[in-house]
């Protein structure tokens, strides 16, 4: 017994030499009650060995903040489970004698601050949270950290000190500027904070739908509101750090519209600590590897740092420069690699909430964050709000990629070393057979090379994007380097360009980031060729093809570099680009080595390409469309509404009696395999066959019974797609230069029938007929325009001017403007049926002449302008002409904001410019 009791004693010695150096690591003076000195230079005392009141024993370690008793740790042998000897330190932490005059109670009158340490194992309890619960922590918190929540407990003793108090009374989220996959991941986090079930949150969020968006936004509301000091924010890449501090800078609080940088301090995690003003530090975790371990850490890219991923899971020791309880938060931006495997012990040193954002969650991920999946999103529900655009796959397959080929003995082949691109000739001695998979590694095929990017150039616009002749902006993903800089200069070849046509973004290529933005944004340089630097994060908006010329054993890091494609892009941002496309509807995949293949490539929405929209509707009203056809359907769907305008959209919503982007979603969940399961699994006396079958119609139904609504969709289609028939033959049967009698009067009669038809619901034709058009504005117009321009109509300004002129209505205007016609020139044909006139005349003619009759009966009335006056008053006339009318916000555009906007004007026409406005609109205006 003694040798066991000896034993146990000389366990429980080493565990203490331990504990000691970890305290003496975080700041703290380590003493012997006999030699007690609680004015030493450090503001934590560890006093070793004190006796607590009767019946309390005696704790292993009191500890003193400022000189004050704040807590006890309570030690045991390594090995220990420490949750089994909880009560002998709740037991100390109310056993402190009554005479002890300095001492920080938490609210139920004990000592706040409760360790449980073997030396191998620390646990901790904050008395100030709101449940009081132990939790394991890397090293013991420094006494500057126990003073900050003690000096809060006292300034404010009515509000929590501590995060998680203060996260269970967070303001309500304001949404606006918020999609509701964000709304729902901002609830989700902060559900699960303050849940206090899990220390970590994972949130599922498809490519594309604002992940970083949605983390700044709860960044500012935690350290704002939920009593967070500090967050760390893990990329994916440095490269994505400067994306990332762009989110950060340009992010404008929902409060009072400042910048989030105005707020708090935004900056890259560096060697040594960080000033108290950073509230968000961004890094790699291989950089704050570095930075815990005390090492230097580059500004700039440096793929061997970045890249690197340990064969075994790295050690971490502690740093009292970069302490645990530096963060409150840690952010994983593409929470998807080896950062739950070898980098894991990075992330458990800090005493921290865990936030993980990823597109691709596996099995690890689900793992690491304890299933606690609190906000999905996937990528097909994306396409169904518009967030993301779906996708097309197009194959290539040579037989060189396929089953590799052989060097006969004798050849003489270009070997290149690696790492000076040197190139010289090797006589074989013997068959060089390779297999597919050292394509391109140990082996360049330049013929395959060759044979895949000519079979991409002459596919292009026949088959990929038919009918296109831009070269859509491509990004190509090579093996490694070498192989990039073949692929780059074979492009170039093929195609016939120069150096801007096609460029090589890497880490080791000159300025990549510089060739990056100009990927971006040149319509010169249409492709780009990486091997990881932009699989990951990296906004590309135009991009419209993804090749792949490697393959990928990861189906999270497929879902990944598939994703650059998936951005959708404002139109007018689209065409600056890409001259000849008019919307981002999709992009394609070109897999060119086999990677779609792989069993965790999920298929497009668009499933069915030979199906057209018109017969996929015909089947939804006649409940008789298959389960791939569904998808189909709301790929096809989701493609149109990005073609919309607004108004168009806002149309079709009504129709609908619903939004459309509802109805879209709700055909994409009735093909989610996972909510299929549910719903099965929700009803077991059920067939599976029944129940998918039931969903899908319940998702169809909105379409199936509304005929009217799926008439305007395929007016709308017909629309913006324009064919090409370059098959048929035409035959000429006549030619004329004057529109037909007959034709004339028919298109003038539907036209007046039209007008008769639509008065109570168009409001250009119901201002016009009674009030003479006064107030007609020009998005009235525009609307009146687009209406008549559907089928079955398909009329244009020019037609019903044209018909009118046939049948020899009286023309006044211009001779050169006879056969020019602008959108306002329907407020003239308005005019002519409505009665107001009784011949044609361009609308912009008209103002013009009012304006001459008002400039006369102004200086009759004796007043008079300066040239300056002139200049303001002939462009406002300019802009009523072409608008129809004018108001206060077109002063602050082009050509009034050179002459200083509603400031110039007020400053050149005088107090009563408002007034002047009112009248030139009111005298020249319809």
């Amino acid at each position: 017994m003694d040798e066991i009791a000896g034993a146990q004693l000389a366990a429980e010695q080493r565990s203490r030499v331990a504990i000691d150096r970890q305290l003496v690591a975080a700041g703290w003076s380590v003493q012997d009650l006999k030699a007690l000195n609680l004015f030493a230079p450090q503001r934590g005392i560890a006093v070793r060995e004190v006796i607590m009141k009767a019946g309390h024993g005696r704790v292993d370690y009191l500890l003193y903040v400022d000189k004050a008793v704040v807590g006890v740790i309570e030690a045991k042998p390594m090995g220990t489970p420490l949750s089994g000897v909880e009560w002998q330190s709740a037991m100390y932490a109310t056993g402190l004698p009554d005479d002890v005059r300095k001492k920080a109670l938490d609210p139920e009158r004990r000592l706040p601050f409760v360790f449980e340490a073997s030396g191998t194992e620390t646990h901790f309890t904050n008395g100030f949270d709101p449940v009081p619960r132990s939790r394991r922590i890397f090293n013991f918190p420094k006494p500057e950290t126990l003073a900050a929540t003690i000096r809060s407990a006292n300034n404010e003793p009515t509000v929590p000190p501590t995060w998680r108090g203060k996260v269970l009374e967070l303001p309500t989220l304001d949404q606006s500027g918020l999609r509701p996959a964000q709304i729902d991941a901002v609830k989700g986090i902060e559900r699960s904070l303050a849940d206090q079930r899990f220390a970590r949150s994972l949130v599922q969020m498809a490519t594309g739908a604002g992940k970083t968006y949605t983390a700044v936004t709860e960044a500012y509301r935690l350290l704002k509101w939920g009593g967070f000091k500090r967050v760390l924010f893990l990329v994916d890449r440095n490269n994505l750090a400067d994306q990332t501090m762009g989110e950060f800078q340009n992010y404008r609080t929902p409060d009072d519209g400042r910048r989030f940088t105005e707020l708090y301090n935004v900056a890259k995690l560096a060697r040594g600590g960080m000033p108290d003003s950073t509230k968000v530090a961004i890094s790699t975790i291989q950089r704050v590897f570095k930075v815990i371990k005390n090492e230097d850490v580059p500004e700039g890219d440096d793929p061997n740092l970045d890249d690197f991923a340990p064969d075994e899971p790295v050690t971490v020791t502690y740093n009292p420069n970069l302490p645990p309880e530096s963060f409150d938060l840690v952010i994983v931006d593409e929470a998807h690699r080896s950062i739950y495997g070898v980098w894991r012990g990075v992330l458990e040193y800090f005493d921290a909430h865990i936030v993980g954002l990823t597109a691709t969650p596996g099995k690890q991920t689900f793992g690491f964050f304890q299933q606690n999946l609190v906000s999905e999103y996937t990528y097909q529900q994306s396409v169904s709000d518009g967030v993301n655009v779906d996708f097309d796959i197009y194959r290539i397959k040579t037989e060189i990629t396929g089953n590799g080929s052989t060097i006969d003995a004798g050849t003489y082949v270009p070997t290149v070393n690696r790492g000076t691109r040197e190139q010289k000739l090797v006589k074989l001695d013997a068959d060089l057979d390779y297999a597919p998979g050292q394509l391109d590694r140990a082996v360049t095929a330049k013929s395959q090379i060759r044979l895949v990017l000519e079979t991409f150039r002459d596919k292009l616009f026949t088959e990929i994007f038919p009918g296109r002749h831009t070269v859509p902006k491509t990004l190509i993903f090579a093996k490694d380097d070498n192989h990039a800089e073949e692929i780059v200069q074979t492009v170039r070849e093929v195609f016939g360009k120069g150096n801007d046509f096609a460029t090589k973004i890497t880490y080791s290529a000159k300025d990549p980031k510089g060739y990056l933005k100009a990927f971006r944004t040149s319509p010169a340089m249409r492709v780009a060729v990486t091997v990881d630097m932009i699989a990951t994060g990296t906004d590309v908006k135009p991009l419209e093809c993804v090749m792949f010329m490697r393959d990928v054993r990861s189906g999270q890091y497929f879902e990944q570099m598939k994703g650059r494609g998936a951005r959708t892009i404002d139109s007018a941002d689209f065409r600056s680009v890409t001259e000849d496309a008019e919307a981002k509807t999709r992009f394609v995949i070109v897999d060119a080595i086999g990677v779609t293949e792989h069993d965790f490539v999920e298929p497009p929405l668009n499933r069915d390409k030979s199906i057209s929209l018109k017969k996929l509707l015909d089947k939804a009203a006649t409940l008789d469309l298959t389960e791939d056809e569904t998808a189909t359907l709301a790929s096809r769907l989701a493609a149109l509404d990005r073609q919309l305008k607004p108004e168009e959209r806002a149309e079709l919503d009504e129709v609908a009696h619903t939004s459309m982007h509802a109805i879209v979603r709700a055909l994409v969940d009735a093909v989610d395999t996972d909510k299929q399961a549910e719903a099965i699994a929700a009803q077991p006396d059920r067939s599976a066959i029944d129940v998918i079958g039931e969903m899908l119609e319940k998702a169809i139904e909105p379409l199936a019974a509304n005929p009217e609504l799926r008439t305007r969709i395929i007016e709308l289609r017909r629309l913006k797609d324009q064919m090409i028939d370059e098959v048929s033959v035409d035959v000429l049967n006549e030619a004329y230069g004057v529109q037909r009698t007959e034709r004339a009067q028919e298109i003038v009669e539907s036209w007046r029938e039209y007008l008769n038809e639509h008065r109570a619901e168009i409001s250009a034709i119901q201002l016009m007929f009674e009030a003479n058009g006064r107030g007609i504005s020009f998005a009235q117009i525009e609307d009146l325009k687009e209406r008549i321009a559907r089928p079955p109509h398909n009329w244009t300004i020019d037609l019903i001017w044209n018909a009118y002129l046939s049948l020899e209505i009286e023309y006044r205007g211009r001779p050169e403007n006879r056969d020019r016609h602008k959108v306002t020139d329907l407020i003239s044909l308005l005019r002519l049926e409505a009665g107001v006139d009784d011949a044609l005349m361009p609308y912009a003619e008209q103002v013009e002449a009012r304006y001459a009759n008002w400039l006369t009966r102004q200086e009759q009335a004796g007043a008079s302008f300066t040239e300056v006056q002139r200049w303001w008053l002939d462009k406002m006339m300019q802009i009523i002409a072409s608008s129809a009318e004018l108001d206060a916000d077109d002063l602050e555009n082009a050509p009034f904001d050179e002459r200083g906007g509603i400031d110039g004007a007020l400053r050149d026409l005088g107090k009563n410019a408002g007034e002047i406005i009112e009248e030139l609109n009111r005298e020249l205006a319809a």
